[in-house]
């Protein structure tokens, strides 16, 4: 049975800049996104955050995986937690998602459909840039008409993709009024899409960005470090803090030894080992999201052996799940079975939880005469757990007769090496609502199809559920699509991890209920320094 308790919510209104050293010793310096968890927060930091009163000033030094020399401050170009990240600092967007994935105002005040639900009015709250610049309904169009340019690989612009830019239109300064290709019951999660961030009517160049989020941009070395200034016109409420920085280290070591050092004061993304050894002690405070992020492999549906469902069913059957969830992740996470937002809205509960079964994947392997398989898996230090679990599914996929060779990439590179190369490879994703996963990465024209995965009928029974009014019956499409996806589609989802992040014990305010991608994740500008 598919879960759909929640309802759609439609009628929500409402310094000098120097060279940085640090994580050079520690380390190298260098995805968009799950259900939502259960949190914990180790009590040296939580119980202090409740009754503190916030104190203003200083700088918060915070640390991400980066994406390497060619990082961008472009927010239509953001990819990576990192890019999110910086693009969340200095932007904002109509709306974003809450830890529950149901999209919250922010530049809008509110949203509101017609009857046939194919035109939406969103009301524009007062805000302004960083250069004192209102943010118009003008800048909104601008914003979103550069997304769908078919010419530019912008991730959102799949998520945009019903509306009609041409017809849309500025009511007045602050009144947007959309008009879509077809009806669209769940148009807010497009205003709250992974990238969809506004910018200034005319912006090309970022950069020196201009934006309307709660920090103003000061100075920038790709691949390094943002620095970024209290915005005090923000309209959400000036920062507390005065300075904010933006690090990058593509190592989990140079993050861990940043933090612990007294370097950093916020490292994202580290490992279960981390944060065993240090959950309590004292020195750290460990933020834990319960089986906050997809874990899994993608498997190029378009091209041999995987453009043989029989050979994909086969893979679904050699993985040991558990064995994954293990070793990969140290424990610190649950088993998936194959289908995206366990736990979420209109995840089906009611399917077969899958079991390694080596028997029937011979057999599906024979049938398709594939025996003897031999088949690269292309992964990379780039995510924590990815080459652990390579190394673990090599050896499980042996015990069915095939023959997989791990091949480990650049950290700088994975993500856009894998979305059109090779034929199987690590993946991860963070929060999003089903539907924005479908339209991001399972539509024919996705820009993010990392699977490959098109079929026009599949569009189809998405662009049905777009246009359903009724939860229930949306639910019953989604079911139909998520049925077909669990059968045949180019997700092996092994596992959800737990998403960690470290903090030093004079920061406060760290939200502990939020899963990445959401509103709540790295909001620096709610933090402040003890």
């Amino acid at each position: 049975m598919t879960r759909t308790t929640r309802m759609n919510r439609t009628d929500r209104t409402d310094r000098p800049f120097a060279r940085r050293t640090l994580l050079a010793a520690a380390g190298a310096l260098g995805l968009a996104a799950c259900a939502p968890g259960r949190p914990t927060r180790s009590a040296d930091t939580a119980s202090t955050a409740a009754v503190e009163v916030p104190r203003v000033g200083g700088r918060l030094r915070a640390v991400f995986a980066g994406g390497g020399a060619g990082t961008t401050l472009d927010p239509h170009l953001a990819n990576l937690f990192a890019d999110a990240a910086r693009a969340k600092a200095l932007y904002d967007k109509l709306a974003d998602f809450g830890s529950d994935l149901a999209a919250v105002p922010r530049l809008a005040r509110g949203w509101e459909p017609n009857a046939a639900l194919d035109t939406w009015t969103v009301r524009l709250r007062p805000a302004a840039f960083h250069d004192g610049r209102p943010v118009t309904a003008a800048d909104v169009l601008h914003s979103y008409r550069r997304i769908a340019d078919p010419q530019r690989a912008f991730r959102a612009r799949a998520s945009l993709e019903p509306i009609d830019l041409a017809a849309s239109r500025a009511v007045d300064a602050g009144t947007v009024e959309f008009r879509l290709k077809r009806p669209y019951a769940e148009f807010p999660n497009v205003l709250a899409a992974f990238g969809a961030y506004i910018v200034p009517e005319g912006t090309e160049s970022f950069d020196r960005p201009i934006g309307s989020g709660p920090f103003a941009f000061v100075a920038f070395e790709p691949g390094r470090s943002l620095l970024v200034r209290r915005f005090d016109g923000y309209w959400d409420g000036a920062p507390h803090l005065d300075e904010l920085e933006i690090l990058d280290a593509a190592e989990e070591s140079a993050r861990a030894n940043a933090l612990l050092a007294g370097q950093v004061e916020y490292a994202h993304e580290l490992t279960p080992a981390t944060a065993r050894a240090h959950q309590g002690s004292g020195r750290i405070g460990i933020v834990r999201l319960r089986g906050s992020a997809m874990q899994g492999f993608v498997m190029k549906t378009d091209r041999p052996p995987f453009d043989d469902p029989r050979v994909r069913q086969a893979f679904f059957l050699i993985a040991d799940r558990q064995e994954l969830v293990d070793g990969a992740l140290s424990g610190a996470g649950e088993i998936g079975n194959d289908l995206f937002g366990k736990g979420a809205q209109y995840y089906p509960d009611g399917l077969p939880q899958r079991r390694q079964d080596l028997g029937r994947a011979r057999a599906l392997l024979r049938e398709a005469g594939a025996e003897g398989l031999k088949v690269t898996l292309d992964t990379s230090p780039v995510a924590a757990g990815f080459v652990e679990a390579a190394g673990i599914f090599k050896e499980q996929a042996a015990r069915a007769g095939v023959t997989v060779e791990v091949r480990v990439g650049s950290k700088d590179t994975y993500w856009k090496d894998i979305l059109d190369g090779g034929v199987l490879a690590s993946y991860r994703s963070g929060a999003l609502p089903f539907e924005s996963h479908v339209s991001q990465r399972l539509l024919s024209d996705s820009t993010t199809n990392a699977s490959h995965w098109r079929h026009p009928d599949f569009d189809d029974l998405y662009t049905r559920a777009q246009s359903t009014a009724g939860q229930a019956d949306r639910a019953a499409l989604y079911e139909r699509m998520q049925r077909r996806l669990y059968d045949e589609g180019g997700f092996l989802i092994w596992g959800f991890a737990d998403w960690i992040v470290g903090t030093a014990s004079r920061l406060r305010g760290v939200g502990a209920q939020a899963p990445a991608n959401t509103l709540d994740w790295a909001r620096f500008d709610k933090v402040w320094l003890a």
